[in-house]
């Protein structure tokens, strides 16, 4: 056969494909169906680099699979447009957010298209798009409707570079998501959504799916329910209670001081009785300059301010303690308000040392003069509990207490917080509300949706944190839709977040103009049956999503509980220098340089090939041209090919065993070791010296779902027909079975040798064997054999002393 042109014969079947709708899914829901989902990108200027390819092709290889195996499958592709770094480099390159987009997403397009992905290009979404965010915006009025939006004035955290408010989860360890500028904290009016309404039934959703443990841990740490209790504090000067909520309420005896936010409203309301008022408006006013980061990170200097003027009483005993304030408590956490129990709490520990406050043993265990103890051990100093070990009998013991004191009770805190769900720049979707003077806040009628996003010609955001559709008096200024009276249009947009979170049901019925989706199509596809990504957004964007798909499941407008039934990950393609791959270092690996050089089977066989499919890897030239040279020898195959219509005798157990193993391990997302088997098989079928039909027609299929293009044409070739039009492989069990197998000899539980034996072989045949290998001789020799132990095609164990 002549030399493999890896170029036309991968755009000679893209075009098929494309022109035969090879991967359309079908309308007939009569058929079993897979819905497989990836992540969608978001379409920047830089295009996609190898680690997209490795995030999509794992989930490739099963769709291309499943259609074989008779599945009618969804595997669809969109774009996560909207959001901040698009518009930053719009405003960079003074051209319309509109038209950077459009320009990524052709450019992402062409990308993924050339790698040859069985995407349904038919279903393609883009979430900027007015047919799209028009169902975004429906869906947020929906939840308008049902009391699970609300706004309030925050101390929010506030990018300077980007001006832009953040989430917590945008803005973790005091650096901006987008741009990794410091963050800073402002006052603002924010939106937010209720999502801690949904907090149990998020946690509870995760016993029902199939998730890799460590997202599901990730999950329920992010949501971070505890139990323990409310315990309220009297003020001795004032008729007044402070609440905490705690863990250990048994620790209770072991509290010696207070401390609550600089912003808690305590200090507001009685500023006439405090005597150092100035003093703890100047601290707060430095809090202000804080990122909630700085605030609250463990390593740093204990910094505070005892309240003179307020003293609480400890509820369990009666002491009088100070009331501190300090930067570590936050009032958008818990209460505002902590208990110190500096005993047993290395943060505590510090600010009573810096403070000179009592430090009270309650739980034995450590050296307290040296450092807090956070161990466990016997409750001591603690009246009623004195002697109580076990935490969960001490915690209902002083829960009891409390409830008979009538100062607490039990309760359930979580660390997730409601979702801050605005953007103070252009392009995002805007929120359709409209603030009416008589009406307040005021809901756009559904028929007017979609509240379109006007066209500008300056989009830079605008000073101070506000939006740079409040310079534009035609959008903002309205009619109210409730009393016609004259109204304000709402001016920040949505977080990028919005259109991530329900993408996956617009897949299902995309150019539905009445509905985000049909019922009956809701009803076919959904639950999606696998979704693959990234460990990065196992958290925000799933937990965003299941939020919102529970939503619409309680108002009936979705037929399941949960949108994933399964999620998996991919590891990240490290650059060659074993870094993440980013521009600024000089690493990326461009995909199309690579299928240029080597073709797009190439590489889509060695993202799969470079290591297991969940864990980090660097990339290498040099195995990359270890699979160009297997592409090679697949292409040369019909070199030697013979008539035939079954299995060879020499290498029938051989394929069925690689198909046994291909077909499980794409399962179990083993790819690596999939393309292992059919390197070792291409090894056998060289060393018989001829490969038949049936041996090739077979051989085409297993290496299909990883490299289509070269196994459509050798397919095609031979057969005259088209392979993606075929069935799976099957195998038998029985000649997946080897004749001999490997098994250790120990002598006294010590390795002396290795046996290949006949499967199967009989205990007396087995142990004659051992006993006859020269190394098993050599170390029995002179000694009495007690023993000869047979554990069945695994190993030979003989006791001599």
């Amino acid at each position: 056969m002549s030399r493999y042109d890896f170029s036309s014969v991968e755009a000679k079947w893209q075009k098929y494909w494309d022109e035969h709708d090879t991967f359309k899914a079908s309308d007939d829901h009569s058929k079993k169906k897979f819905y497989a989902l990836v992540e969608f990108p978001y379409p920047s200027g830089h295009g996609m680099h190898v680690g997209h390819i490795k995030a999509y092709s794992g989930l490739e290889v099963v769709s291309r699979k499943r259609r074989l195996e008779g599945y009618n499958v969804l595997f669809p592709i969109g774009f996560d447009a909207y959001g901040l770094p698009t518009e930053n480099t719009a405003i960079k390159e003074n051209i319309h957010p509109r038209i950077v987009t459009d320009r990524n997403i052709e450019k992402f397009t062409n990308q993924l298209r050339t790698v040859g992905f069985s995407f349904d290009w038919s279903r393609v979404i883009d979430t900027t798009d007015e047919s799209y965010y028009k169902w975004t915006q429906w869906i947020f009025l929906k939840m308008f409707e049902n009391g699970l939006v609300f706004r309030d004035k925050t101390s929010v955290n506030y990018c300077p570079s980007c001006k832009v408010v953040l989430s917590n989860e945008d803005s973790q360890g005091g650096k901006c998501d987008v741009c990794h500028s410091d963050i800073i904290q402002k006052t603002k009016e924010v939106w937010y959504l209720r999502i801690t309404e949904y907090a149990d039934k998020l946690l509870e959703g995760l016993e029902t799916v199939d998730y890799l443990p460590n997202v599901k841990l990730q999950q329920q740490n992010w949501i971070g329910k505890s139990t323990g209790a409310f315990v309220d504090f009297k003020i001795k000067e004032q008729d007044e209670k402070l609440r905490i909520y705690t863990t250990r309420p048994d620790t209770l005896y072991g509290v010696t001081f207070m401390v609550i936010a600089p912003e808690h409203p305590i200090i507001q309301k009685y500023r006439d009785s405090i005597a150092n008022i100035a003093a703890l408006d100047d601290y707060k006013a430095e809090c202000a300059k804080k990122s909630e980061f700085e605030r609250t990170q463990l390593v740093k200097d204990k910094t505070g301010v005892k309240i003179e003027g307020l003293t609480a009483i400890n509820p369990i005993t009666g002491k009088e303690i100070p009331i501190y304030i300090s930067d570590y408590v936050m009032m958008g956490y818990g209460t505002g308000a902590i208990m110190a129990v500096p005993a047993h709490d290395t943060r505590d520990y510090d600010f009573a040392k810096k403070f000179g406050i009592d430090i009270i043993e309650v739980i034995k265990g450590g050296d307290i003069t040296k450092e807090a103890y956070t161990g466990e051990g016997e409750l001591v100093n603690s009246g009623e509990l004195n002697g109580l070990s076990n935490k969960k009998d001490a915690i209902n013991k002083a829960l009891e207490i409390l409830e008979k004191l009538g100062c607490g009770e039990k309760g359930v805190q979580y660390k997730m917080k409601d979702w801050a769900f605005n953007r103070q720049r252009y392009w995002g979707e805007p929120i359709p509300i409209v603030h009416c003077d008589t009406c307040g806040m005021v809901a756009v009628p559904y028929e007017e949706l979609p509240l379109r996003l006007p066209e500008v010609e300056n989009f830079e955001p605008g000073t101070d944190g506000e939006s740079p559709l409040a310079k534009i008096d035609s959008f903002v200024k309205c009619k109210c839709p409730k009393c016609g009276r004259d109204a304000r249009r709402e001016t920040d947009t949505m977080p990028q977040w919005a259109g991530s979170s329900w993408y996956f049901l617009r897949y299902c019925d995309p150019k539905n103009d009445n509905e985000f989706a049909s019922q009956e199509a809701l009803k076919y596809w959904m639950p999606v049956d696998w979704y693959n990504g990234g460990m990065e957004h196992v958290t925000r964007h799933m937990i965003y999503s299941r939020f919102w798909h529970k939503f619409l499941y309680d108002l009936g407008l979705v037929p399941t509980s949960e949108p994933y039934a399964k999620r998996t990950a991919q590891g990240l393609i490290l650059g060659p220098d074993g870094e993440k791959m980013s521009k600024s270092r000089g690493n990326v690996i461009d995909p199309n340089d690579v299928v240029a050089e080597y073709g797009a089977d190439v590489l889509r066989l060695y993202v799969l090939f470079m290591g297991d499919y969940e864990k980090a890897a660097p990339w290498s030239e040099s195995s990359i041209k270890g699979c160009k040279r297997f592409v090679d020898r697949v292409w040369s195959l019909t070199d030697m090919l013979t008539e035939g219509t079954e299995y060879t005798e020499g290498l029938r157990s051989n394929f069925h065993k690689t198909i046994k193993k291909v077909t499980e391990d794409i399962e179990a997302m083993k790819f690596n070791t999939a393309i292992a088997a059919l390197m070792t098989l291409i090894n056998d079928i060289y060393n018989a010296g001829s490969i038949n039909k049936a041996e090739l027609g077979a051989f085409c299929t297993l290496l299909y779902p990883f490299a289509p293009h070269i196994s459509e044409e050798i397919y095609n070739s031979v057969f005259g027909t088209v392979l993606s039009e075929q069935g799976w492989v099957s195998y038998d069990e029985a000649l997946c079975k080897d004749d001999t197998i490997e098994i250790v000899v120990q002598v006294n539980g010590k390795l002396k040798a290795k046996l290949n034996i006949a499967v199967d072989a009989d205990k007396d045949s087995v142990i004659a064997l051992a006993l006859a290998d020269e190394k098993v001789k050599e170390a029995t020799d002179g000694k009495n054999i007690l023993k000869q132990i047979y554990v069945p095609n695994k190993l030979v164990n003989i006791v001599a002393k």
